[in-house]
């Protein structure tokens, strides 16, 4: 259990590194922030004393306590060799092969790399931000959290970007910051996935999609936009929406309600691999057959799709070239050089889980 004296440490530090007390500002009194925090004034000293050490704060006698210029100098005193890196996931999925390709990169140049993950929840994704500033890193790569909500951290961002730490996206990018970024032509893709599909003869497909992060959404943009063009068998097109929180027993409930129908989908596009290799597990253990029966697409191309029984049709994800490319603009980057953006268009790998649907000759 965290004692009041690092609550009331970590609370001022929290309060000073995402702006809320702007250099050379006053702070309130040790009286004041006795009564705010609820605590004695020697967990105030004892708090401020370390701040203090730690350059966040200085005294002016007789005037009171002020917030330092913890960031002055940043590259000339601290030096880093460190560069953080937040991303939603770790230790699974695409994100192993993400990580050894940056690591390949920044460790030529003397760089290693400081993890956090947020497991997509905007709390945990303020935790490591202030981590990554307290460490004084030189920079970050980051993976949007919930990318496709509003962000409750933009103040922390406001000031790694008037601090100038050079700031690099993966996977997605918040539209309010102009930071560079790596991603996939999720929209394009998907739409390709999908035409793939109705070019084989399925007309009624199922999409499913994560909908707080962009990139489900512009998933799910790319399978509208492939019915859009076939506007006589639109109307046979299905959508189920969920997010990150959401329980998968929640989802296949809305899967069962469409498998069940007599004019059940004869496909079902999922948001990514993740996704699509419970969904055939689910599908099957209904009694159904994947392909005869129903055929299944993800995306992303996760290492274990290929040896599923069918093996998965998918959307290659360039793991390990993203991670390379995001190592060598982020090197660019703490040079002071000039970046471009990079979007990849993913190759469509066909595997045994599509067919043409029964009633195509």
């Amino acid at each position: 259990m965290e004692n009041k004296y690092q609550r009331v440490k970590d609370s001022l530090k929290e309060a000073i590194l995402s702006g809320k007390y702007p250099i050379d500002e006053k702070l309130p009194t040790e009286t004041e922030l006795m009564e705010q925090f609820k605590v004695s004034r020697y967990t105030i000293r004892r708090a401020v004393g370390d701040l203090e050490t730690e350059h966040f704060i200085y005294r002016i006698q007789g005037g009171g306590m002020f917030v330092q210029d913890w960031h002055k100098d940043w590259t000339t005193e601290n030096d880093s060799k460190m560069i953080g890196v937040i991303t939603t996931h770790i230790a699974d999925y695409i994100f192993p092969r993400i990580i050894y390709g940056l690591d390949e990169v920044i460790s030529d140049s003397g760089y290693s790399m400081l993890l956090g993950n947020t497991r997509n929840n905007h709390d945990r994704e303020r935790k490591h931000l202030i981590n990554m500033l307290n460490s004084k890193v030189a920079g970050l790569i980051i993976e949007p959290t919930q990318s496709a909500l509003p962000n409750p951290n933009m103040d922390l961002y406001q000031e790694i970007k008037d601090d100038q730490i050079p700031v690099l996206f993966i996977n997605a990018a918040y539209p309010q910051l102009d930071f560079p970024y790596v991603n996939t032509a999720d929209t394009k893709t998907e739409k390709k996935l999908v035409e793939y599909l109705l070019g084989m003869g399925h007309e009624s497909i199922l999409g499913i999609f994560q909908v707080d992060d962009i990139q489900g959404v512009n998933r799910m943009n790319g399978f509208v936009q492939a019915y859009q063009e076939h506007p006589d068998i639109s109307y046979k097109s299905n959508l189920i929406m969920y997010q990150s929180g959401d329980d998968f027993e929640r989802i296949t409930s809305r899967v069962a309600s469409y498998i069940d129908s007599t004019d059940r989908p004869t496909a079902i596009a999922c948001y990514n691999d993740q996704l699509a290799i419970p969904v055939m597990s689910y599908v099957k253990s209904r009694g159904l057959r994947v392909p005869q029966d129903i055929s299944i697409v993800g995306f992303d191309n996760y290492q274990m799709s290929q040896y599923m029984s069918p093996g998965l049709t998918t959307l290659n994800h360039v793991k390990d070239v993203m991670g390379e490319d995001a190592g060598r603009m982020m090197l660019q980057l703490l040079n002071k050089q000039p970046v471009q953006s990079i979007t990849y268009e993913p190759d469509l790998i066909v595997r045994q889980s599509t067919a043409a649907p029964k009633h195509v000759d």
